[in-house]
């Protein structure tokens, strides 16, 4: 079964960095897309930042401070977050699409949390 697997979650102080990855499964051999949203308890998930061939898209309180890329050697990307701040503070998940027969396929990562805090 197609799985995505995160890594790098974990505690910061405000103004710190984390780096999240997320690797794709073997049987994944393809995707239109990948990317990265969270989810804050109590909120919406939202979309943080996506990727699609070399054009990235973020979310307008990240731009600046979040990087997304991807691996050239395997389906995997990556989140570089800098200047962390409380609100950002959330449950990460990486996401991939595949257009198969012109119809969108979603999948996602079990999640990683973040949590910015002094």
């Amino acid at each position: 079964q197609a799985q995505l697997v995160e890594s790098g979650g974990g505690l910061v102080q405000p103004g710190g960095s984390l780096r999240l990855s997320c690797a794709a499964s073997k049987s994944i051999v393809s995707f239109n897309s990948m990317g990265w949203y969270r989810q804050a308890p109590g909120k919406q998930r939202e979309l943080v930042a996506t990727i699609s061939g070399r054009s990235a898209n973020y979310a307008d309180s990240v731009k600046g401070r979040f990087t997304i890329s991807r691996d050239n050697g395997k389906i995997a990307v990556y989140l570089q977050m800098n200047s962390l701040k409380p609100e950002d503070t959330a449950i990460y998940y990486c996401n991939l699409v595949q257009i198969l027969a012109g119809l969108p396929h979603n999948y996602w990562g079990q999640g990683t949390q973040v949590t910015v805090s002094s």
